[in-house]
């Protein structure tokens, strides 16, 4: 049996304004986008129709991230996550840290000033979901490590 990963799915409230953060800011490349009927779509992902599902796919170093946007069925807030929570806590990039810290804000995402250890930061995007932040230099001790 083979197991291929496939992508991760993020739920944002504004697809545009979602996608100018990750592809503007982060240097996401968009692929597609696609709407899927709701009839499918609300039985695969068990919610009552109409669902009225815009998916938005980028990617970036072999990552797909699945950018979700219900215009019928709306988008629940919830506290902000916090790491120990169970479940998927975050997105962890290499950037050019000084010169994204510098842009969050414009792309209204929020910088976490009391997580800055001067390695790396964690910031969250437009819709609170966490991103960490570390240098270009630690990508590359990771593809030396497992490339």
């Amino acid at each position: 049996m083979a197991t291929v990963f496939n992508h991760l799915g993020h739920c944002v409230r504004d697809l545009e304004r979602a996608k100018r953060f990750y592809v503007e800011l982060l240097e996401f490349e968009f692929r597609n986008e696609i709407q899927p009927p709701d009839e499918g779509s609300a039985q695969l992902l068990a919610l009552t129709p109409p669902v009225g599902l815009t998916a938005s796919y980028l990617r970036r170093d072999g990552l797909v991230l699945e950018l979700l946007h219900y215009a019928d069925a709306g988008a629940e807030d919830h506290p902000p996550r916090v790491m120990n929570e169970l479940g998927l806590t975050h997105i962890s990039l290499s950037v050019d840290i000084e010169a994204v810290l510098a842009r969050v804000e414009e792309y209204g995402g929020e910088v976490l000033e009391k997580t800055n250890i001067g390695f790396g930061v964690f910031i969250r995007d437009p819709d609170g979901q966490l991103i960490e932040l570390l240098p270009l230099q630690y990508a590359e001790g990771i593809a030396a490590e497992f490339g």
